[in-house]
């Protein structure tokens, strides 16, 4: 089927160290450029990405650190990536939600320039997710091929789940399933234990997908700043948050399984060390030597009342008569 395209449309994939965003590295970059004439140009990357490849990523999409040891480094081949991608709208697998924001990061890091305004984004994962609902009407309707009769009362949907849930075993008996890391197994079996391990995907400690068992069924943070940190690793780095949690807006569950968590790290905690008790300081010695006292008088001596001394009297001359007469000398 050939394309209706006005320009390039680029296909790309990415495999990284990891799916946080902000934190991992490109491994590898896999692109096929469909042009409007439906030819096809075909590129790919290795991608030394600077930093350790964890174990259970590799295991994944199988490339390891000595796979891309002597391969250049994403702002090496930032330049000719962005070249090759020029003009073309992009699309890819849940590449909205991932991989476009993942290359984006990278060049945004580098600081080669990247424009992706102007262009279509196409994610096939989302016209899957939207086409092939994922309601229990839908799955009514392909495994039983039929339909809910009184949908969305309690009595019906309870009813058509048990039917789904029986075709299901008939339709999936003996078919072979192969898990992320190339495990193969007949995981839909006529037994509980078997489909409880197969159903809950994400092994959920509390539920509602706070925390969530990894590989060693320890429990991880799944949701905030300490997302995929071990929850005891938290609460020795930062045991504040326990509280934060205990009194936030979580589910009573969540918070009960998290004071389970809690409990267990603090029992598991060395005992502090008892304080010792302080010894008193010693104090200085005192100075023995006392200041003579003199024995006061039984009667103070009172202060003579202050006197103008007395002057002279002066004898009577010709002036101060004279000042006499002109003072009383009438008009």
């Amino acid at each position: 089927m050939k394309l209706n395209l006005k320009r390039p449309l680029a296909f790309f994939d990415l495999e990284t160290t990891g799916t946080m965003i902000g934190l991992d590295r490109i491994v590898e970059i896999g692109i096929i450029k469909v042009n409007p004439d439906d030819t096809e140009e075909v590129k790919a990357w290795k991608v030394n990405p600077e930093m350790p490849i964890p174990l259970e990523t590799s295991l994944i999409h199988g490339i390891y650190d000595e796979d891309i040891a002597d391969a250049p480094t994403f702002k090496a081949i930032a330049p000719e990536v962005a070249e090759f991608l020029q003009d073309c709208d992009l699309a890819g697998y849940n590449s909205n939600k991932f991989d476009i924001p993942m290359l984006l990061e990278e060049f945004l890091r580098t600081g080669e320039p990247f424009e992706i305004e102007g262009r279509r984004f196409v994610d096939v994962q989302n016209i899957f997710h939207q086409m092939e609902q994922r309601t229990l009407k839908a799955a009514y309707k392909f495994y039983c091929d039929k339909d809910i009769k009184n949908a969305h009362t309690a009595v019906a949907d309870t009813r058509a789940t048990l039917d789904v849930f029986l075709a299901q075993l008939q339709r999936y008996e003996n078919t072979e399933w192969e898990d992320k890391q190339g495990n193969r197994s007949i995981p839909v079996v006529n037994d509980v234990e078997a489909l409880h391990k197969f159903s809950n995907i994400h092994r959920t400690v509390d539920f509602a997908g706070r925390m969530v068992y990894n590989d060693q069924g320890e429990e991880v943070f799944n949701f905030g700043k300490h997302k995929g940190k071990l929850v005891t690793d938290v609460f020795n780095a930062e045991p504040a948050y326990f509280g934060w949690m205990m009194n936030g807006d979580f589910s009573l569950y969540t918070k009960r399984k998290l004071q389970d968590v809690h409990q267990r790290w603090q029992a598991a905690r060395p005992p502090r060390p008892a304080a010792q008790p302080q010894q008193p300081r010693p104090q200085p010695a005192k100075n023995n030597f006392q200041k003579p006292q003199h024995p006061k008088p039984d009667h103070q001596p009172q202060p003579k009342p202050f006197r103008k001394p007395e002057e002279t009297a002066k004898p009577v001359n010709e002036d101060m008569l004279q000042m006499l007469a002109n003072k009383f000398k009438k008009g």
